[in-house]
């Protein structure tokens, strides 16, 4: 049973309160390269991100946010550490406000950036990082999940004592079993929207595991309203496996969707070549279909009778299935260009 939570809203996203769990990225380039990061946001919503994050450490990154901002269709988010004073001033410009309760320097500082954010209508995340937590926490309960679930606990205490609720929290942590349960310490205590991810989870290959298995495990427990995968590397790829979670317990669908097998000795044709191909050609398809890629006739007409569109190998020619049933045979080189075709008439 998914978690019931407050919602939010981030320019003209909704979070919680039953909305689709969104996705989010954060940009890797200076936040003052304005041409160079708005050219990065726009392939970032290309292929899929929601909501878009951007680091501000200086005085000039924040005047970069308006021309950004201005360029730009989707939520723009600052994230700020160690100085309060560019929280206030991004306040005015940003969709969200995220600040560390780490670094940010105390309660009064936290107060004054949820004046500023109070006045401009707009949501502040409180990221906890198990890397940056308060000394005190850290002394008294070490790196745990426990010490992550106060610090998330005590600042929505100090903040709602500012008559402030536009609140949504994040409890990461590159370690994926203390992530899961310092969300669930959190989540069995409040009613406050969650941003779901495994901080410094790595590259490609490792970050996505670790991603997929933390941020995959809390939504089929019904918690997390916003994810973003961290990655090493382009944030395209963030966004591809964002997706990928989110379609892989059920929450969302998003545009074209593969099943291939593992392929053996009884496959007839290259189904690993054809399958990474029909992904990379059908990237930017927004509209959900389903091509399944199977090697042989043990599973393959069973999986090819459930897709839109489906290849199964077989001797004398490869079966190709449209919406269950097989219409025709394709020899092996003309696979992905009968695959293409189908899904362009659709």
């Amino acid at each position: 049973m998914k978690r019931k939570t407050s919602q939010i809203t981030v320019g003209n996203v909704k979070i919680g309160g039953g909305a689709p769990v969104s996705i989010q990225s954060m940009t890797n380039t200076l936040t003052t390269d304005v041409d160079k990061i708005i050219k990065q946001i726009h392939e970032l919503e290309e292929h899929g991100c929601e909501i878009v994050r951007v680091a501000v450490p200086d005085a000039d990154s924040v005047k970069a946010l308006k021309e950004i901002k201005k360029n730009i269709s989707i939520p723009l988010v600052a994230d700020i550490h160690y100085d309060y004073k560019l929280a206030v001033e991004a306040a005015s410009v940003a969709d969200k406000i995220r600040i560390n309760p780490g670094n940010i320097g105390g309660n009064e500082k936290v107060k004054e950036v949820v004046r500023a954010a109070k006045d401009a209508g707009i949501p502040i995340r409180i990221g906890v990082n198990l890397g940056s937590l308060e000394k005190d926490l850290e002394r008294k309960y070490g790196l745990t999940p426990e010490a992550m679930a106060e610090s998330a606990l005590r600042a929505a205490k100090f903040i709602e004592s500012l008559d402030f609720t536009n609140i949504i929290f994040s409890l990461k942590a590159s370690d994926v079993p203390r992530t899961i349960k310092a969300y669930k310490l959190f989540a069995d205590r409040t009613y406050y929207p969650l941003h779901l991810g495994i901080s410094e989870a790595g590259s490609f290959f490792s970050g996505g595991i670790k991603s997929a298995v933390g941020i995959g495990s809390l939504l089929l427990d019904g918690i997390g309203d916003t994810i973003r995968v961290s990655l090493s590397g382009d944030p395209v790829e963030e966004v591809k496996v964002a997706k990928q979670i989110l379609s892989s317990v059920g929450l969302r669908k998003f545009g074209v969707s593969v099943t291939s097998c593992p392929t053996c000795a009884r496959a007839e044709f290259d189904v690993a070549k054809v399958a990474e191909e029909i992904e990379n050609k059908t990237a930017l398809i927004k509209k959900p279909l389903h091509i399944a890629i199977m090697g042989c006739s043990v599973n393959g007409p069973g999986e090819a009778k459930e897709a839109d569109i489906g290849i199964v190998g077989g001797k004398g020619g490869n079966l190709f299935y449209k919406k269950g049933k097989i219409a025709e045979k394709v020899d092996d080189d003309k696979i992905i260009e009968k695959i293409m075709e189908e899904i362009n008439n659709q």
